[in-house]
């Protein structure tokens, strides 16, 4: 029974994958189809929050105090 619902786990993962053609490559690296378009603006965000809750943890962020130290 558990190798049978590992092979239909496998068998959906594998389902999931996609080959690329070359001519689909340039609208899949298209900036609005990034995670985070715009990067610098998002960790301008994540340093402002962190700043605010004076505290670290919960993100990618460095550690240190609400004070911008690290």
């Amino acid at each position: 029974m558990v190798r049978l619902l590992l092979v239909a786990g496998l068998i959906g993962l594998l389902g999931g994958c996609a080959e690329v053609q070359p001519w689909e490559r340039g609208t899949l690296a298209k900036p609005h189809m990034a995670l985070q378009p715009f990067p610098s603006q998002a960790a301008f965000r994540e340093h402002i929050y962190g700043s605010r809750e004076s505290a670290s943890g919960g993100t990618a962020s460095a550690g240190g105090g609400g004070c911008g130290c690290y």
